[in-house]
């Protein structure tokens, strides 16, 4: 199992299709998630796992000529993809530069620390074993009055209707194999205690919506995402024995038969934090 930004197990794991899935995920989220970032115009951001680059890349063009961007991402393999999306999207390294380093040592020159305006994480919280190591790293690194924005899951709160059959059981048990390995499938819930704990004053607290119903244009890539969530963490699900091949195999093929439905709904949401450094 490959390790996280911080030195956790990423339960996904790291084959081809996973980076397919991200990019997926990156299309039905980002939109959403930048209305609820508010990035400013001349913002100065860090993007901590910044992953393949595209939320970091909306970022910066929302922050307009004047911004910066630096995201920090520990796969090489990734920031080498995040170059290329930079360059594709006509955008120079002065605005958005990707730098290797690890959440809990995040790489910054002596003049970057305490820098920042905006410290941006996503989907990160939740595959490491010390979320708050994170994010007090990510307070220190934005100016007194600077902003510190944690976006992440609470896996619980999903739900389907009409409810394909087994789902429940594997979803269980994809939210288990997170405590096996000491990660938390429901960090997004402890968002704004983790911000309080970092030191900053937390601000607000919101929903990113990552839900479709049948009809709507993200409907199918949503249930899409989830059936390639099962998969890529279905081998260690299994070498777990916290499910079997066969219920996992049944329940990806329900999920399947669930897309062509007209009545289907997904409800499932992403929470969203915000605090400020204390000046």
């Amino acid at each position: 199992m490959a390790e996280t930004r911080s030195g956790g197990e990423y339960v996904h794991g790291t084959h081809r299709s996973e980076q397919e899935r991200l990019t997926l995920m990156n299309e039905i989220l980002n939109a959403r998630t930048l209305a609820e970032v508010r990035v400013r115009p001349g913002e100065r951001i860090l993007d901590v796992g910044s992953g393949l680059g595209q939320m970091s890349i909306a970022m910066a063009k929302a922050a307009g000529a004047g911004g910066r961007v630096l995201g920090i991402e520990r796969s090489r393999e990734q920031i080498a993809r995040a170059q290329a999306a930079r360059h594709a999207a006509g955008l120079e390294e002065t605005q958005v530069e990707f730098r290797a380093g690890d959440a809990l040592r995040l790489s910054l020159r002596d003049d970057e620390c305490g820098s920042f305006d905006l410290a941006f994480t996503r989907f990160l919280l939740e595959h490491v074993p010390h979320p708050l190591g994170v994010v007090e790293r990510m307070v220190r690194a934005v100016r007194p009055g600077g902003r510190i924005v944690l976006c992440d899951d609470d896996h619980e709160i999903l739900r389907l209707h009409p409810e394909p059959a087994g789902l429940r059981e594997v979803w269980r048990a994809y939210m288990a194999l997170y405590d096996r390995v000491g990660n938390d499938p429901m960090v997004g819930r402890r968002l704004v205690q983790l911000l309080h704990e970092a030191g900053a004053k937390p601000a607000r607290n919101t929903w990113v919506w990552f839900g479709a119903c049948s009809g709507e244009p993200m409907f199918g890539p949503t249930v899409v995402n989830m059936m390639e969530i099962l998969r890529g963490a279905g081998e260690r699900m299994i070498s777990e024995r916290l499910t079997t091949a066969t219920e996992l195999n049944s329940c990806i093929e329900e999920l399947r038969a669930f897309a062509t439905r007209p009545d289907a709904a997904v409800w499932f949401a992403m929470a969203l934090a915000e605090g400020i450094r204390p000046g």
